[in-house]
């Protein structure tokens, strides 16, 4: 038995969103009694914090406290419409369009308070703790608080926004049919160092070094759990999951989480991250949002490194230890390439 080791590269860009029919996503932000705002929505948070990022989105363009925004993702029959949360598309398509409604909201609120301080909306200014004030003049202020109470129960105004994203039609070229179906462009490298055991066919993963262009991390340390989570679910595709040898009939295969082969804590190895911040022109405040691009380049990595280590090129998921053992044996041996 002899252990090979073997270090694997891969390096992509994935497409934030889809430009099919505009890719719309809307949101709507209103303001309750008590001066704090709702931010409505139909975009599903699956895990990644979505509703944590909104809730920031929403706070720095309203000019309050984030604990003053609370984000309601309950009913997509009921609420603004939303395409999906797919693509990778919610930190820019559903941060736009909340910045768009919370714009309109901020409108309103200014109105409502320069009315109050007997000024042009346009000579306000919020702190983001929860006040406004006259330009140049602080100590003449009223909270948000006070001015969404005084627009609802004195002026009779709204505090409210709506806003949608849309991404305009891509051309299309006349000869080809050629078109851009997406915005802008996410980017990872990474690199894997493994083991492979020549006997068994099992692999080892050792550590992962990886670089993401995210745009701009709104809130970094939910970008660094999403990247160090979404790769170790790469992991998870390229050498475990598996329907097989019972697809297409599962009548004796894995029925839960418990019978189902993918790795566990124990098998979660060092993993350095450099998160590369390239703010987006069309992003909310410069993001992208990580998404599925967490996961898609070890997969490819992974399968790298196993053909450096052994010389064996597999190129259908899983890599099992016995699709490495048939390799090996039609090599005749282990070939390790070497490690550069």
């Amino acid at each position: 038995m002899t252990m090979h080791s073997g270090r694997g590269f891969a390096a992509i860009n994935y497409p934030i969103g889809m430009n099919l029919g505009g890719d719309p996503s809307q949101a709507l932000v209103h303001s309750n009694p008590d001066g704090k705002f709702t931010v409505a929505l139909s975009s599903i948070d699956l895990g990644q914090g979505m509703k944590s990022v909104t809730r920031q989105i929403a706070a720095e363009t309203l000019g309050i406290p984030v604990a003053d925004v609370y984000v309601d993702t309950a009913d997509s029959d009921t609420g603004p419409h939303c395409m999906g949360s797919f693509a990778s598309r919610g930190t820019h398509r559903v941060g736009n369009a909340v910045i768009e409604a919370a714009t309109e909201a901020r409108g309103v609120m200014l109105e409502a308070a320069a009315e109050e301080l007997e000024v042009n909306p346009e000579d306000l200014v919020t702190d983001g703790k929860g006040n406004i004030h006259v330009r140049g003049a602080p100590s003449r202020s009223i909270t948000t608080a006070e001015a969404c109470g005084v627009a609802q129960f004195q002026q009779g105004k709204t505090v409210s926004g709506r806003g949608i994203f849309l991404i305009p039609l891509s051309d299309v070229d006349p000869d080809t049919g050629e078109m851009t179906p997406v915005s802008c462009f996410a980017h990872a490298a990474l690199v894997v160092d493994l083991e492979v055991d020549d006997m068994t066919g099992e692999v080892t993963v050792l550590k992962m070094n990886s670089a993401y262009e995210v745009g701009r991390a709104l809130n970094p340390r939910l970008v660094e759990q999403q990247l160090i989570g979404g790769a170790w679910m790469g992991v998870s595709h390229a050498l475990y999951e598996t329907t097989e040898p019972y697809y297409p009939d599962r009548s004796h295969g894995p029925q839960d989480f418990g019978s189902y082969i993918m790795p566990g804590p124990g098998e979660v190895v060092p993993h350095d991250i450099a998160i590369l911040e390239r703010p987006a022109p069309d992003g909310p405040f410069g993001g992208k949002g990580p998404g599925e691009m967490c996961a898609n380049p070890v997969l490819p990595a992974v399968a790298n490194a196993v053909f450096n280590a052994v010389g064996v090129r597999i190129t259908d998921l899983p890599i099992t230890p016995e699709k490495i053992l048939r390799g090996i044996k039609a090599n005749g041996g282990a070939q390790p390439q070497g490690i550069v």
